[in-house]
């Protein structure tokens, strides 16, 4: 039932209709710094970039977490990603640090950041970089897509012929049988 004020709105109240709400608004919030890479080949760069968070996050004596994330910015089903969200939109994070603004991902950045400013949550880039210009985007926007698509075919070329050689190893182990 609403309570109603003296200029006539009605008030909520918040934990009777959500009874997981109260909980959630009682978690710490804390400050996320967020890692990630595209490639194993870029282990370096994450190493770097951890480090550049971590001093970045301790010099103004933030209590904070690092999340390394490893794979496209493309993929949306990261570990480091799906968790980076899911303590956001639990109301656990206070900060959320990059290195970059396009380190979150690759297409779709503009809606997290969306949820973030919906949360309440402070994004804070620590290179804001030079403005590139539309066409330079777009080049990379395709290549990487590319990229990616290629990837996955070979991939699923990949896991077909494993299954072709498993059962002719299967025929010929029955065979000798």
């Amino acid at each position: 039932m609403p309570v109603r004020t003296e200029g006539g709105q009605r008030r909520y109240n918040l934990a009777a209709l959500r009874p997981g709400y109260a909980h959630l608004t009682t978690l710490p919030r804390e400050t996320l710094a967020y890692a990630p890479v595209s490639s194993c080949n870029q282990r370096a760069d994450l190493e770097r970039q951890k480090q550049v968070l971590e001093l970045y996050c301790a010099s103004p004596g933030w209590t904070f977490d690092v999340i390394a994330d490893l794979g496209s910015r493309m993929n949306y089903h990261k570990h480091g990603l799906t968790r980076l969200l899911d303590e956001i939109l639990n109301g656990a994070v206070w900060r959320l640090v990059l290195t970059l603004k396009d380190r979150l991902l690759r297409f779709g950045a503009e809606l997290m950041f969306a949820v973030h400013q919906a949360k309440e949550v402070d994004v804070v880039i620590i290179n804001q970089g030079d403005d590139t210009t539309f066409e330079k985007d777009l080049a990379s926007d395709v290549l990487e897509t590319i990229t990616v698509s290629f990837a996955r075919l070979y991939g699923k070329r990949s896991c077909k012929n494993q299954k072709l050689l498993d059962g002719a190893h299967r025929a010929v182990q029955e065979a000798q049988c």
